[in-house]
């Protein structure tokens, strides 16, 4: 007895419709890239990135200068870290991480004077600075999800300005620099998230520090004298390669 034309459609489009069902089940399982890495006791890398630097300033309302100065903004300005990555697994979720990092970074202080006369006369104030840097953080990560894992950062760090200008003689009106100590320490908080990639570790990290003392070095200028505190504030956004 022949089968009957109906019938074999019926059983070609149960065949292709399986087929069709299996290769997407198939696209669906997703092969786990560097399955063994979280049972690691360290992991080692790098770190670049993009920084954003300003200040955290506060006026002196005692000043005797006050009266002359209009005007007194800062302004961020952007530079770049190079780090180096090592961590300490306690668990697959906590970590503990240090990261040794250069870091240049630049702000802006504008003023605006009030002239004995008439008008005002504006003078712009770069602050740069070369920082060392000492980072400890830790780190809690979610669990993987596939190949990607989201993380929150909190901890602190100490830094060593390498270009500082505390013992610069400041004569000149022109050539003023408003000096700033040499060293600092910032509490940072930040999150980011991880993706597991075929030989390497690729994380994306926002972070955000903020500087605890005092940078200010007052030496008595018409620059340095109106500012009661300047304090470091700073955003990183890193890329991190970890094997």
């Amino acid at each position: 007895m022949q089968p009957r034309p109906f019938t074999s459609l019926a059983l070609l489009l149960v065949c292709i419709l399986g087929l069709l069902g299996s290769v997407q089940a198939q696209k669906k399982i997703k092969v786990e890239n560097l399955p063994n890495f979280d049972l690691h006791r360290f992991h080692f890398g790098f770190a670049l990135s993009y920084n954003t630097s300003d200040f955290q300033m506060k006026l002196d309302p005692a000043s005797p200068f006050r009266d002359s100065l209009l005007v007194l903004q800062h302004q961020r300005q952007p530079g770049f870290n190079l780090g180096i990555v090592a961590s300490l697994n306690v668990n697959p979720f906590l970590s503990v991480r240090f990261l040794p990092t250069l870091s240049f970074q630049e702000r802006i202080l504008q003023y605006q004077f009030r002239k004995p006369t008439e008008g005002s006369v504006y003078f712009q104030k770069p602050v740069e600075s070369t920082y060392l840097e000492f980072p400890l953080l830790l780190k809690y990560r979610s669990a993987r999800i596939n190949n990607f894992a989201v993380y929150l950062l909190g901890g602190g760090k100490f830094c060593i300005d390498m270009a500082s200008q505390k013992d610069v003689n400041n004569t000149l009106d022109e050539e003023v620099v408003v000096k700033l100590a040499k060293y600092d320490y910032a509490a940072e908080v930040g999150g980011g998230m991880d993706m597991f990639l075929t030989y390497f570790k690729f994380g994306v990290e926002l972070k955000a520090a903020f500087g605890i003392p005092n940078l200010l070095i007052d030496d008595g200028t018409r620059f340095s004298t109106p500012i009661e505190s300047l304090r470091s504030k700073t955003w990183v956004l890193s890329f991190t390669f970890e094997g």
